[in-house]
């Protein structure tokens, strides 16, 4: 992905052809709302089949297992597109990049309101992911770079708050909305929402050259964290879907929940993992190391102590607040440590790792899938523990390797200064 000698020659290359341009002081928290509501609407669009299953199953007549590969295809989609959309897309001023996800996003929710049958709304809904795939690789270089290094940390958590809000607020009120009315009405809404981000960015956010602007390359380029980020949140987000992908099953037939306790279980996870987000945003730019490493391994705790103590409603209802409010800050801490240790652009970089991220929640669900027939729900809840723990293991010894290669400079340093 290049390094600092590709960084060096690009700042050059910028400074040769002039300042980047930067939008007008009170434009920039009015583009960081724009893209905070593009973020909940595109994470609304990809959940947003979950609350409507039941109604979509039987306007359409499909399976219900036909609707859910409305959800699966998305992420499977996200996570093999969302590279090389950026590699493609590399040179192109962020906002015709960010202008032209929104359309499409516009476009693909009004097709999808307007099917009347199954294949058409695949179509569509499989054009949103490709929206979205490249949504987040340009999301995070733009936002922060239209406020000071020192508040990247923040900004990230504005925007990791604002897409949580869609599993706490978007899902639940789009699922409202269609069993009110009929389940086109809120896909149709999401348009409205995404018109209203492409008409601001559009107008407020000045076209630039990618390379110039302001948090196109990593702060601190190092390809060894780099690595290390992007495994240990590959094996995060595997093994926090190992269990969650059945979490209503795990809570009705472990823990003994109604199904009315249950939905009301399901709601309070989305507000833990939106205090988390929130928590961890606010705590980012001072401790960014710590803050993954302590998202990672509550995550453990949570899964571990359901499959351990999860008998025990209490002992059931802690620990499923514990997973929830480390499973958003994860993948938002991983998000920031590639603005920070990207070894080339950062675009790319935050690429890879939403990705390689969606790549973990679909094999973490196809885990939890081939787990349950032999172990059982606990099973998938140990499995996914035990993966967790594997990611702390490896930001551990990236800590390790790090702290080595410190060393083996200072001695290098010293060595030099004595022949001297």
């Amino acid at each position: 992905m290049g390094g600092a000698t590709e960084q060096a020659q690009q700042a050059r290359a910028g400074g040769d052809r002039g300042v980047t341009r930067q939008p007008a002081p009170w434009h920039r928290p009015v583009v960081l709302v724009a893209l905070m509501l593009a973020a909940f609407t595109f994470n609304t669009a990809e959940n947003l089949p979950i609350g409507l299953l039941q109604l979509i199953s039987a306007s359409l007549g499909v399976s219900p297992q036909a609707v859910g590969l409305l959800v699966t295809g998305y992420g499977v989609t996200v996570a093999v597109a969302s590279l090389p959309l950026a590699h493609v897309t590399r040179a192109v001023p962020r906002r015709h990049v960010l202008t032209g996800v929104l359309a499409t996003l516009v476009a693909s929710s009004l097709l999808q309101a307007l099917a009347t049958s199954y294949g058409p709304l695949l179509v569509a809904r499989l054009l949103t992911a490709l929206a979205q795939a490249l949504f987040w690789a340009v999301l995070g270089p733009v936002a922060v770079g239209l406020f000071a290094p020192a508040l990247r940390g923040r900004v990230v958590g504005a925007l990791s708050v604002a897409g949580s809000l869609a599993l706490v607020l978007g899902v639940p009120a789009g699922t409202w909305l269609g069993r009110r009315s009929a389940w086109p009405v809120p896909v149709a809404a999401l348009a409205a929402l995404g018109l209203v981000s492409l008409v601001t960015i559009a107008v407020l956010l000045p076209a630039s050259r990618p390379e110039e602007e302001p948090a196109a390359y990593g702060t601190s380029p190092d390809a060894r964290r780099f690595a290390t980020v992007l495994a240990a949140g590959t094996l995060s987000a595997t093994g926090a879907f190992a269990g969650y992908t059945y979490i209503v099953k795990f809570l009705g037939e472990v823990s003994g929940f109604s199904p009315s306790t249950v939905s009301a279980l399901f709601a309070a996870f989305g507000v833990a993992c939106l205090a988390g987000t929130a928590i961890t945003g606010a705590v980012l730019d001072r401790f960014p190391r710590s803050a993954l490493t302590t998202a990672v391994a509550t995550q453990a705790v949570g899964l571990l102590g359901l499959y351990a103590a999860g008998t025990r409603p209490v002992a059931a209802v802690v620990f499923l607040v514990l997973m929830g409010g480390a499973l958003g800050p994860v993948f938002m801490t991983t998000q920031h440590a590639m603005l920070h240790c990207a070894p080339g652009r950062t675009d790319i970089a935050l690429a890879a790792n939403s990705g390689s991220y969606n790549a973990g929640i679909a094999a973490g669900a196809a885990l939890g899938g081939l787990v349950l027939p032999l172990a059982g729900v606990r099973g998938t809840f140990l499995a996914g523990g035990l993966l967790t723990v594997g990611a702390c293991a490896v930001l551990l010894a990236g800590r390790l390797l790090s702290g080595r290669g410190r060393s083996r400079r200072g001695r290098g340093h010293a060595r030099d200064a004595r022949r001297r």
